[in-house]
């Protein structure tokens, strides 16, 4: 048998190796099959000896994703180390938008730090470091748990995390289901024996908006006969132009929203929540969609309340938008960033959510809309 012969049937034992009870490949050894290049071209990664080989084209912001969205679960994988080698694995990656601070990184590092810190091998990176650092050249195992709020990672055998997400002051924020990844900030990374075994769902949510079936869930609630709304579901996406208010049917108090946006440069809407009355003009509270950095509500401020912090956004770019209402309290998050949290709602009215369109020509965009009843 020579050498090529050896390597190959290898490789295609790598590939047979039978999965541990209740656990489903991820990787077939062969192709990226159930895997997608985001943020990068398709060449970033490839099979090599029934392992996934990152190339220098998956520099960041590159990722390699699984095509299917996961909530709790128990990942375990093999990954290679030579040299200088930096990278992750992403947990409840987001569609669009920023996987570490939407969802989690799992950090991989080369170097065997005496004193772990937020950036180690094992960290919950950039925020929490891990136990201890065990990694060493060459293959290496790696484990992650995830059951809300708990999130359990273990490094060749050892335990070296297991965090309440909840009680954490980010952590509780961030998404609770999403895509799996692989980031290999352009280093040689290699990956094999890919698998998973999901574990039971804890997390509920209402679709208001995924198919243009879901747009019967809406009415126009407000028109400028001037400048006429108009409200159209475009595929996956919902479009609105002009001026007026498009609202849920069923009305909400207290409530959790999610959602992805994009838009026309310095468009200028808004989410509004619990309205009074049945007139445009009463009492209700809005959440400002406006990227003009200098403006004096920009895109995630309460409008007349507060002042968000402007939020890292990018015109006709979708981004991932995150509230949570409840009883006097309310909180913004933008792509993985709290950009504004007010304590002091006195309206507790139920009333319908609402997506206002407020210049006409300037679109916005909205996908994947769901929303939580807290």
């Amino acid at each position: 048998m020579n050498r090529r012969q050896f390597l190959a049937i290898s490789a295609s034992s790598l590939a047979a190796t039978p999965p541990e009870e209740g656990f489903t490949p991820l990787f077939d050894g062969k192709s990226l099959n159930g895997w997608v290049v985001r943020d990068g071209p398709a060449s970033g990664f490839a099979v090599e000896n029934g392992e996934i080989a990152a190339k220098p084209e998956a520099e960041y912001p590159a990722w390699l994703s699984t095509t299917k969205q996961y909530e709790n679960f128990e990942l375990r994988l093999e990954f290679f180390t030579k040299g200088w080698t930096d990278g992750g694995v992403y947990l409840h990656a987001p569609e669009h938008g920023r996987p570490t601070y939407c969802g989690i990184k799992i950090n991989i590092f080369h170097q065997v730090d005496k004193t772990p810190m937020s950036n180690s091998m094992g960290s919950v990176f950039p925020l929490i470091a891990p136990k201890l650092v065990n990694v060493k050249p060459g293959w290496n195992d790696l484990r992650i748990r995830v059951d809300w709020p708990r999130l359990q990672v273990w490094s060749n055998q050892e335990q070296v995390q297991d965090v309440d997400c909840q009680a954490h002051p980010d952590l509780r924020w961030r998404l609770r289901r999403g895509y799996i990844g692989l980031v290999t900030l352009s280093y040689p990374h290699r990956f094999r024996h890919i698998r998973l075994k999901e574990l039971p769902s804890k997390d509920a949510w209402e679709t208001l908006y995924e198919t243009p079936a879901d747009f019967s869930k809406w009415v126009i609630s407000d028109s400028n006969p001037r400048n006429p709304v108009k409200f159209e579901p475009l595929g996956e996406a919902l479009r609105g132009d002009g001026l007026g208010n498009l609202a849920t049917k069923e009305k909400y108090r207290d409530f959790a929203l999610q959602m992805y946006v994009r838009h026309a440069r310095h468009h200028n809407g808004g989410v509004l929540f619990r309205r009074k009355g049945a007139s445009p003009a009463s009492d209700h509270y809005e959440i400002q969609l406006h990227d003009v950095e200098d403006a004096h509500y920009p895109t995630g401020s309460l409008y007349h309340f507060k002042r968000s912090i402007y939020p890292r956004i990018e015109a006709e770019t979708w981004w991932l938008f995150q509230m949570w209402v409840k009883d006097n309290w309310c909180l913004v998050r933008i792509n993985g960033e709290n950009v504004l949290e007010y304590d002091r709602l006195e309206n507790l009215t139920p009333g319908p959510i609402e997506l206002q369109a407020h210049q006409a020509g300037r679109w916005t965009e909205y996908k994947h809309i769901c929303v939580q009843r807290l």
